[in-house]
């Protein structure tokens, strides 16, 4: 498959703040995968303007769409991507937990959701992946004391066995000044992975 960006989020909730929104135009993204949580037929609808291959996954709040699988895996480039919300995960966002998710799915790369907070790493040769809640949606029990959460989302961009994550986050300086701060991380997948 040739090299095309694919959108990554999850964790929407609160349509009506979507920062990011005049960011993603129809025609320049080629997948979305959507860790859950969507939770409206609007952002669907929207989602599905931007690149009709919407690939969505259940969150533990898409009540309303019982026959969305948990977890999926696409292949871009010569990298195997599962992604999960992250409910399931147990416990949440746990690293030794991711590992043994990834290992079951088969995947070299891993994008989960559920804590609201991107974080991206690489654990025993894979990479893992969270980007975080697109409206910065408001999360109990993952985000110290008095610190609001980020809104952010991931484009990923592969090419063979090279993953190029794009990060999008929505920052707020100390005069209360909104940016979006784009900070850029790879991730290449070993030669004795790729012949195991």
């Amino acid at each position: 498959m040739a090299s095309r960006l694919v959108l990554v989020l999850g964790d929407l909730f609160v349509p009506d703040r979507a920062p990011f929104k005049k960011l993603l135009t129809p025609g320049k993204i080629g997948q979305i995968l959507c860790l859950g949580n969507l939770t409206d037929k609007e952002t669907y609808e929207f989602l599905r303007q931007i690149a009709p291959d919407l690939q969505i996954v259940k969150g533990n709040f898409d009540v309303d769409a019982p026959n969305l699988a948990l977890s999926k895996v696409v292949t871009h480039g010569t990298l195997r991507i599962g992604f999960t919300h992250g409910h399931t995960i147990i416990p949440p966002g746990d690293a030794d937990s991711l590992l043994i998710t990834a290992r079951h799915m088969d995947v070299d790369v891993l994008l989960w959701g559920g804590t609201h907070k991107f974080e991206a790493y690489e654990l025993e040769g894979k990479f893992f992946v969270n980007p975080g809640s697109a409206t910065g949606a408001f999360s109990s029990g993952w985000l110290p004391d008095g610190e609001e959460p980020t809104p952010s989302f991931c484009l990923m961009d592969v090419q063979g066995d090279v993953l190029v994550l794009y990060v999008y986050q929505l920052k707020t300086d100390a005069n209360g000044v909104e940016n979006v701060g784009v900070e850029k991380v790879s991730f290449r997948r070993s030669s004795s992975q790729a012949a195991s």
